[in-house]
């Protein structure tokens, strides 16, 4: 019987592109980072970068209504804008009289803040004034309020009746309140100065802890007198938080919208943010995108110069001991007074707006206790009024709106805070420096943007049907898009600062163990990181709760939300209705911030007059 000895055909070795796909497919099985750092890039370029691109291709190309006045088909590219918001006849009236204001406005501000925040810090750092450490956390509440909760109790102090509806107290009292006190710049930088100083009492402050006491005590030593001091030695150091704090106020200034809405409105007062919104209202939208992007551009330069002026003054740097550095003035006979300075601050800028607004809430006439009532608030039948016919509590209007605002910002804080997370981890894991420096300065980007410019530049890409994508303006999910986006860089960075102090060690004892990289993310980086976590879906949801510059663009009637309903209910004319949700959007705010401070065992004032 013959035997068959040959030997079976070979199977013929595969490719070596085959061979290398299928390598990939299986490290990427255990390891997809590298594909979650491509997918997050590719959703940062489309969220964050396109709506930007949008806005600039919508202000040099012709819109559907312009094309008479231009003499160009729509859809052309023109320098029709460019030249109505620049050149034309109503160029004052749409750019530069709003320009002047704003300018004004950031300038006014600016120096209130730096007076009061500037001296507030030095007191409570560098002197034994009594009462510090509570101090140290009091002046940073008014941060905590809606920034036109201090518009709101001014109109209730100074209101006159070129507004229309209910005057304010002074003007209930007989006394004639001039429209240069009751609306305008004044009453602008006043307000806008008491929300913004906790920033310059937070930088500043925590500045003035580092700076060497020996240094001040070397120079007085050699003879030189307390203003060289102040001016030599002091001024230098303090250069940089300085420089940040005054820009970070008047990038914040620029994009305000509620308290020039409602201070300015009245008399005709425009700035930027307000000019902005009148020309999407109208929908104008190639002036409108001009507008944004001059907001953007100004905001950009001003990070930019924040950012240059940090790397020139590196050079003043001290190293010190720490009881050098905590050595505390003698104010000898001033310590009562300096006491009662931070206390004024303090009453000023919480107590005196909230106890305005409560009780404007429960008085007929403003702050006339003789003519309390609760019908702001509980009454079926409210005479007279329309829009809004019963208290606040009545009816569906303020719990529709709560739970709007708690369920989108809610669900965008738990987006933003996942996304953070996963950004850390691309840029902290990932073996794509590339990738890592887009993500982490593309996730930052929309801090450079003031908010009220980014949610125009948003509405310009999302309004209408692009490609796959259906219109989506006044649907929920573009503002919780919208709203996740705007607050990713402060989820980003505590994504990228928590990943760099977590090492590689339990991760790696993982995947020996055979563990997926979904049961090391759920069973190791989401338990460690859960700090983190909590950190960047709670503040968030603070700010996106009493957030008015992004969502006054992109909500609907179907979408209100509690502060769009706190506008509303101020355009209406009903200033008590309006004062009552605030003080409810206060009262959220305040609750959640000081759960995060418990949650986090952290402070906002850490720092400050340990």
């Amino acid at each position: 019987m013959a035997v068959n000895t040959r030997r079976p055909a070979e199977r013929p070795p595969a490719p070596p592109r085959r061979r290398r796909l299928v390598y990939r497919l299986r490290v990427l099985r255990h390891d997809p980072t590298a594909a979650l750092g491509l997918i997050l890039l590719i959703l940062l370029a489309y969220l964050v970068v396109a709506p930007l691109v949008a806005v600039l291709s919508d202000a040099f190309r012709l819109q559907y209504g312009d094309g008479v006045h231009a003499g160009q088909q729509p859809g052309e590219w023109t320098g029709y804008y460019l030249w109505r918001v620049f050149r034309s006849q109503i160029s004052g009236l749409l750019f530069w009289e709003p320009l002047l204001n704003t300018l004004v406005i950031a300038v006014g501000t600016t120096l209130f803040a730096l007076v009061v925040g500037g001296g507030t810090a030095w007191l409570v750092t560098r002197t034994n004034m009594p009462g510090r450490q509570w101090l140290a956390g009091a002046l940073v509440v008014p941060y905590m309020l809606p920034s036109w909760t201090f518009s709101l109790a001014w109109l209730s102090l100074f209101k006159n009746e070129r507004a229309g509806g209910q005057v304010g107290f002074l003007q209930a009292q007989g006394v004639r309140t001039p429209d240069w006190l009751a609306y305008g710049a004044l009453p602008i930088i006043v307000t806008l100065g008491l929300h913004y100083y906790p920033f310059v009492l937070l930088l500043v402050g925590n500045a003035l802890r580092r700076i060497d006491a020996q240094l001040e005590d070397s120079a007085r030593i050699l003879g030189a007198p307390q203003r060289t001091v102040i001016r030599r030695i002091v001024i230098p150091l303090m250069l940089p938080a300085l420089s940040s704090a005054v820009l970070l106020v008047v990038g914040r200034v620029l994009g305000t919208f509620g308290t020039p809405y409602v201070l300015g409105l009245p008399a005709d007062y425009r700035v930027l943010s307000t000019g902005l919104f009148q020309a999407i209202r109208d929908r104008s939208t190639g002036v409108a995108s001009v507008l944004t992007t001059v907001i953007v551009a100004i905001g950009v330069l001003i990070v930019l110069a924040d950012t240059r002026m940090m790397r020139e003054h590196r050079r003043f740097v001290t190293v010190g001991g720490r009881g050098a550095m905590d050595r505390l003035g003698d104010l000898r006979r001033w310590r009562w007074p300096a006491f009662a300075f931070g206390l004024l601050a303090f009453a000023v800028s919480v107590v005196v707006p909230v106890l305005t607004l409560l009780l404007s809430t429960v008085t007929r006439t403003p702050l006339d206790l003789s003519t309390f009532t609760l019908d702001y608030w509980i009454a079926e039948r409210l005479p007279g009024a329309v829009g809004f016919p019963h208290g606040v509590l009545r009816g569906s209007e303020l719990w529709e709106a709560a739970w709007n605002s708690l369920r989108i910002v809610g669900l965008a804080s738990l987006i933003c805070a996942i996304a953070g997370l996963l950004i850390g981890y691309v840029v902290v894991r990932g073996t794509a420096p590339r990738v890592a420096a887009f993500l982490r300065q593309v996730s930052f980007l929309p801090y450079l943007i003031p908010g009220i410019a980014f949610a125009a530049a948003s509405l310009s890409l999302f309004a209408v049907a692009r490609g796959p994508l259906p219109a989506l303006y006044g649907t929920t999910f573009l503002l919780i898009l919208v709203m996740a986006v705007t607050h990713l860089p402060y989820s980003s960075r505590s994504g990228i600062a928590a990943m760099m102090q977590l090492g590689r060690e339990p991760e790696e004892a993982a995947q020996i163990a055979g563990a997926s990289w979904w049961q090391r993310m759920r069973r190791i980086i989401f338990p460690i990181q859960k700090g983190a976590l909590v950190t960047g879906i709670v503040l968030p949801f603070v700010s996106g709760l009493k957030e008015l510059s992004i969502v006054i663009m992109l909500t609907t009637t179907g979408t209100q939300l509690l502060t769009t309903l706190s506008i509303g209910l101020v355009d209406y004319g009903y200033t008590q209705l309006a004062n009552a949700v605030v003080l409810m959007i206060a009262l959220i705010s305040f609750t959640m911030t000081y759960l995060t401070q418990r949650l986090t065992k952290s402070s906002l004032a850490s720092g400050l007059g340990g």
